[in-house]
């Protein structure tokens, strides 16, 4: 998978593009602070999830995003991420520059081929579910996909297709919305009460079998479910959850580095000094230093 970010003023693939203010996908290996501060967007925003699980406030909103999910950011409203930092994984993105989207009212551009009344509509429904994550929207990557290999390859027509990708875009989200009941994600209840478990007692030396038994599943299905929704084996699950706690009480300066390591399950400093530097490219004491005032 190619990683780039492709911003406006700055790449000629958009000189023909004004409206597309930035396009990209990135394999994110390890954190960088104060990569994903929260801030007012000027864009209508779309980001795809491809690996990974991301965890975003939008519109002040939390929003827990796993492989296949979308999340949706309209001009003027809050993103980003509580923790300062975009998380371990994969995305794809594109901001697109809307020229009207007020009162219930859309207008897109004179690029878009979408009429005045189908404009109205797609505005109305976007202003009235706000802040919006979708759940499982393949649909979405594989536009975004589209739109990237047109400007890349840019055979004859590619801008008119680009053009008529985003309107497709558009379609698309709007009709997801107006058949979802309820615009949360719809992430099965079980592995909700999975997390919440293992969080409640991450000292304890989960196995696969466990874990598995926590939620009424067989060892393989088990496997195979936690894949498909977080896009980590069991093992790499606990472990992310695990890192994201330590990230919390890392920001403790009472608690010591050791207990930090066997309260969240890592039987010593060094295995969790070891694991903490490789997903998120710190020292647990490195990163503490980063993070405590200096007062």
């Amino acid at each position: 998978m190619n990683q780039f970010v492709l911003k406006q003023g700055r790449c000629p693939e958009l000189e023909m593009f004004p409206h597309i203010m930035e396009l990209g996908t990135k394999k994110n290996s390890s954190i960088q602070l104060n990569s994903l501060p929260e801030s007012i967007t000027k864009s209508l925003r779309l980001y795809y999830v491809i690996e990974g699980k991301f965890e975003w406030n939008i519109h002040h909103q939390p929003h827990m995003l796993y492989p296949g999910d979308a999340a949706l950011i309209l001009p003027g409203q809050q993103f980003g991420s509580d923790k300062g930092f975009l998380d371990i994984g994969t995305i794809s993105w594109i901001h697109i520059n809307i020229q009207k989207l007020e009162s219930g009212e859309m207008v897109p551009g004179k690029w878009s081929s979408l009429s005045e009344n189908e404009s109205l509509a797609i505005g109305k429904i976007l202003l009235l579910n706000n802040s919006v994550a979708f759940s499982k929207l393949n649909e979405a990557g594989r536009i975004l996909q589209y739109i990237q290999n047109e400007l890349f390859n840019k055979e004859v027509g590619y801008a008119t297709r680009v053009n008529q990708l985003i309107d497709e875009l558009f379609i698309t989200l709007t009709r997801q919305l107006t058949k979802q009941s309820n615009p949360a994600r719809d992430f099965p209840k079980t592995f909700m009460q999975l997390e919440q478990t293992l969080r409640q007692n991450l000292s304890h030396q989960w196995t696969v079998e466990e874990m598995a038994a926590v939620v009424g599943m067989g060892t393989t299905l088990f496997n195979e479910k936690v894949k498909t929704y977080s896009g980590f084996s069991p093992i790499n699950y606990l472990i992310n959850i695990r890192i994201s706690e330590a990230i919390k009480l890392l920001k403790k300066k009472d608690i010591s580095l050791t207990d930090i390591a066997l309260d969240i399950g890592f039987y010593s400093s060094q295995h969790f000094s070891t694991t903490f530097k490789k997903l998120t490219g710190y020292t647990p004491s490195e990163f503490r230093k980063n993070h405590l005032p200096t007062n």
